[in-house]
């Protein structure tokens, strides 16, 4: 029993039940008296103004009259058999009536009162009501209640069965609502259980039923489908950073093994040193690339949006760029229509900018032509970076957004670029697209106007110029 009491589907099915029975209580509380009281008011309102019609003929024909018109009563065959009259004179000497005579001298006058009267098939309840004439002469006018009574009876009887029926419907219904519950609830907990030991692949049953239990199962469900894809991205991540970091962490450790041996030459050391400090400059700067990445697609920041000038951040990138692209035999064209605008973060907007040129910079190769493009429309806003190299194949297009991932491992840089790219447009509720621009290649960043996610962070970014 503590066990079901402590079952929240047990005290709300019980809950239920109780509020069932409370209602079958009150429905057949009102019915009774509903039916019993009406009917008896009834009687009662009859008896009054039978007795008052029969004093006022008593008052204007006389007690001779009246006794003729009671015998008349009683005698026309409607309600014979429940109707009861007496009139008896002062001395209390019966005049006319179908009961023998009263002899209860203490029972009060003018109101109707219950009282047991002997008929001529026995004793009956019965509603009777005394009027003491103004000659001193009493007249008693009633009603056999058997007939009432009986019925009262009945209707109890059937509240009480149907009460009866209606508690036990209410603890039937109440276990199998329990059950049911209790069977969508376990189904939950065995898939939890399962992802507890440890088994990812594990979701909850849909019945198919559009109901409560479906909706919070199709909820969680996604949510684990969430999880398990975000547990492999961390599993794949861990396992490309512990790769990446071992390779210049051994060219570091060599060095300065190198240096160290034989005679020691200052030179050497200082090369050791200068070499360790820009490794280790490069494995800051991909640590600091993947917290972006990290802080970019939990969707922190440290100020809300505000409106911002795409011309304004591309003319500013131009200026940063336009030398280094000189120097390579790379031209920058711009091509922007009106003046978009969108609310999102400045700094974010320009690291997706930055990146893109920087990876058109390093892969288009010389001479080449790199083309930065913007479009406003209804909702949203194209951003677009192409170029006239060698492009990406298409088998690898899908691949080249992965953390760590370059085409040509011989290409100095993280691999991080397009991952900073695709982690910034998703804070922005944007799109990227790689497309083939016939030759070379295409990203096409398609942002909203309007952004959801405008909550403020306790962190800020630091944007990263390069890929």
């Amino acid at each position: 029993m503590d066990r079901f009491w402590h079952s929240v589907a047990f005290r709300l099915a019980l809950i239920c039940g109780a509020l069932v029975i409370a209602s079958i209580v009150i429905f057949s509380t009102v019915f009774y008296f509903a039916t019993i009281g009406v009917m008896a008011r009834n009687t009662d309102s009859k008896i009054l103004s039978i007795s008052k019609r029969l004093s006022e003929d008593a008052a204007a024909s006389g007690l001779n009259a009246l006794a003729h018109r009671i015998e008349n009563t009683l005698s026309d065959g409607v309600d014979s058999d429940t109707e009861i009259l007496l009139l008896t004179n002062s001395a209390g000497q019966k005049l006319a009536g179908n009961i023998t005579g009263w002899s209860e001298r203490a029972a009060p006058e003018q109101i109707v009162i219950d009282r047991s009267i002997r008929r001529a098939n026995g004793w009956s309840p019965s509603r009777v009501l005394l009027n003491r004439l103004q000659d001193g002469s009493l007249l008693i006018v009633g009603r056999d209640m058997q007939d009432l009574n009986e019925i009262r009876i009945l209707i109890v009887r059937a509240v009480l069965l149907g009460a009866v029926l209606a508690f036990l419907l209410a603890i039937v219904g109440t276990l199998l609502f329990r059950n049911q519950i209790e069977k969508r609830i376990s189904s939950m907990r065995h898939a939890t259980r399962d992802i507890e030991a440890g088994n990812l692949n594990t979701r909850i049953s849909v019945s198919g039923t559009p109901d409560e239990f479906d909706r919070l199962s199709a909820d969680i469900n996604r949510m684990l489908d969430r999880i398990q894809q975000l547990m492999e991205g961390v599993r794949h991540v861990s396992n490309t950073i512990a790769h990446n970091l071992r390779t210049p962490l051994g060219l570091i450790r060599g060095h300065l093994e190198e240096s160290m041996r034989g005679t020691p030459d200052l030179n050497k050391l200082e090369e050791a040193g200068v070499f360790a400090i820009d490794e280790i400059d490069n494995l800051i700067l991909v640590l600091e690339k993947l917290l972006q990445i990290a802080e970019a697609e939990s969707s922190t920041r440290r100020q809300p949006f505000e409106l911002v000038s795409i011309r304004a951040v591309v003319t500013n990138l131009l200026e940063l760029y336009d030398a280094a692209a000189e120097d390579q035999g790379i031209s920058i064209e711009i091509d922007i229509e009106g003046e978009p605008a969108i609310a999102g973060d400045k700094d974010l907007l320009a690291g997706i900018l930055a990146n893109l040129i920087d990876n058109a910079l390093k892969y288009a190769g010389s001479p080449s032509t790199i083309k930065i493009s913007a479009r406003e429309y209804t909702n949203f806003v194209s951003l677009s970076v192409e170029d006239n190299g060698p492009g990406i194949p298409l088998e690898e297009r899908g691949k080249v957004i992965q953390r760590f991932y370059k085409l040509n491992r011989d290409t100095h840089g993280s691999g991080l670029g397009l991952s900073i790219v695709s982690a910034f447009t998703q804070l922005h509720d944007g799109t990227m697209d790689i497309e083939d621009a016939e030759p070379g290649l295409r990203i096409r960043i398609t942002l909203p106007k309007i952004q959801s996610k405008n909550l403020p962070s306790s962190q800020p970014y630091q944007t990263v110029m390069h890929g």
